[in-house]
């Protein structure tokens, strides 16, 4: 994973773990990887590993059984939630970039019904 320089790592790597829960990679109840495991698969400090696990349980996202490790929270509301809020976030950009082009409401759902009817 190539990182972007604005935004955090830890907050980087969250979105693409949200994103492979969305996608069906890693489900619901699933043991996730140790905060070591997590550093080498994406090249990051194990501190910021330690902070990504801590992070998403804060979100709701994960839970800790100690001793054994973390675990995607399994509440359907929660990835409902991420679905939602990656839906709002891609559309946000869409319409700021189409605005950022000049484009009107009206011009911005032709463009994406002609788009689609591809």
């Amino acid at each position: 994973m190539e990182f972007k320089s604005n935004t955090p790592i830890y907050l980087q790597v969250i979105d693409d773990i949200k994103s492979r829960i969305l996608a069906g990679e890693i489900c619901p109840g699933e043991k996730l990887p140790s905060s070591r495991e997590l550093a080498l698969q994406y090249d990051i400090n194990p501190n910021t590993a330690a902070r990504i696990y801590t992070e998403m349980e804060r979100m709701g996202l994960s839970y800790t059984k100690r001793g054994i490790g973390t675990f995607v929270a399994e509440n359907p509301k929660a990835v409902d939630e991420m679905k939602e809020e990656a839906v709002e976030k891609v559309l946000g950009e869409f319409i700021q970039n189409m605005s950022n082009l000049g484009f009107d409401k009206e011009t911005m759902i032709k463009e994406l019904t002609e788009y689609l009817s591809k």
